[in-house]
């Protein structure tokens, strides 16, 4: 017996499809209402620690993810101007224990289009074009989702997981929502040179940070870091001159990556950092948000993802685990999940206020190896 056996998931990213596969697999009927009308095709990459490939594991899609992206461990450092020499290479933890790499970059809607397979294999239903616009608590055991201003029927629980710009967190009246850090990031999709076989960073230049992560045999992708400025409107060929330009610092595999962003094909997009946490509790009744919803940071640490497929792997093993949904049941699941992913925020905020403050006695490598050290240990 589990403790819903009807519950309703707004939103369609990892933490939504990772929790609507995990309690499929339980038994339990599961839909996912999605605002988008199909699955996006469109992103750069992302980088995926240990812990979040453990995640994978658990869905069953691990094998599949790893054939489509690119597993490594270590990382390194690089100075900006002529010949970009490596002046450190770092070792990694391996977060999700011995049995997975340490990281793996991989194509973003690559593996969205692996969890929206597997979710439909165990039975999800899945809908697009379907925002969740309304819920109302239908006593202390149920609650009713409206979809494009219809009811959609009652649920024993709905679960947030639409993102950072939840709408799920407004409806429940959680007021603390994304706020910006200062900085703003360019990223783009790139062919990978055979020498680039893992994250390398580059500190210094007219960047914040420069840096590429392998994302397979023959891809990559590349960000810049800088000031966060109002890039609205700006056309896909003038992203693709702008970071062209930001990116003359720096050389060694950067040569490759503007001779990409020369091409007609160039994919560039530009998104501000942001943070929050939402203080427990994340649910409000029946209603729970996890994920971006709940907490979102800058990606300095790399542990964006892998705490939201948390938060969807904890929550969806305390509902199987139990028979009824209680007051229990949701202070354990604050208990594990809070103080987890509270530390990758502030971490993760803290490194970018250092460079912002040009702060040349931080500690960053300690700071990155201790948050490491700590997503190691089971959530």
């Amino acid at each position: 017996m589990t403790a819903v056996q009807k519950v309703a998931i707004a939103g369609s990213g990892a933490a939504a499809l990772a929790t609507a596969i995990r309690l499929a697999e339980a038994g339990v009927e599961v839909d996912v209402f999605e605002l988008k009308a199909e699955l996006s095709t469109v992103g750069s990459g992302i980088t995926l620690q240990g812990n979040a490939l453990r995640v994978f594991d658990s869905l069953g899609v691990w094998p599949r993810i790893r054939e489509l992206g690119y597993p490594f461990d270590g990382l390194s450092i690089r100075a900006p101007g002529p010949g970009a020499p490596v002046i450190a290479d770092l070792p990694e933890v391996q977060t999700g224990g011995p049995d997975y790499p340490a990281a793996m970059g991989m194509y973003r809607p690559d593996l969205n289009r692996v969890l929206l397979e597997r979710a439909e294999e165990v039975g999800v239903g899945i809908h697009f074009a379907a925002p969740v616009t309304g819920v109302e608590q239908r006593g202390d055991d149920a609650v009713e989702v409206w979809v494009n201003g219809e009811s959609a029927g009652t649920y024993d629980l709905l679960i947030g997981a639409d993102g950072v710009h939840s709408s799920v967190r407004d409806m429940i009246g959680i007021d603390t929502k994304p706020e910006r850090t200062g900085m703003g990031i360019w990223r783009a999709f790139v062919s990978r040179p055979a020498e680039v076989e893992h994250s390398e960073l580059y500190y210094g230049g007219p960047a914040y940070i420069a840096g590429y992560t392998p994302t397979g045999e023959n891809t990559m992708y590349a960000f810049l870091v800088e000031a966060s400025q109002d890039r609205a409107g700006i056309s896909s060929e003038e992203a693709a001159r702008i970071m062209h330009e930001q990116s003359l610092a720096y050389q060694g595999p950067w040569e490759s990556i503007r001779h990409d962003l020369e091409g007609p094909d160039a994919r560039v997009n530009y998104t501000w950092f942001t943070s929050h946490i939402v203080p427990a509790p994340w649910n409000r009744g029946r209603v729970v948000i996890i994920g971006d919803a709940a907490h979102s940071c800058p990606p300095t640490i790399a542990q964006g993802a892998a705490q939201a497929l948390e938060d969807a792997s904890v929550l969806s093993e305390l509902l199987v685990a139990a028979d009824v949904l209680d007051e229990s049941l949701w202070n354990t699941f604050h208990a594990r999940r809070l103080p987890r992913a509270q530390a990758v925020v502030e971490a993760s905020v803290q490194l970018g206020t250092w460079q912002l403050e040009h702060d040349r006695d931080a500690d960053a490598p300690g700071l990155i190896f201790g948050i490491a050290r700590q997503m190691a240990e089971l959530a």
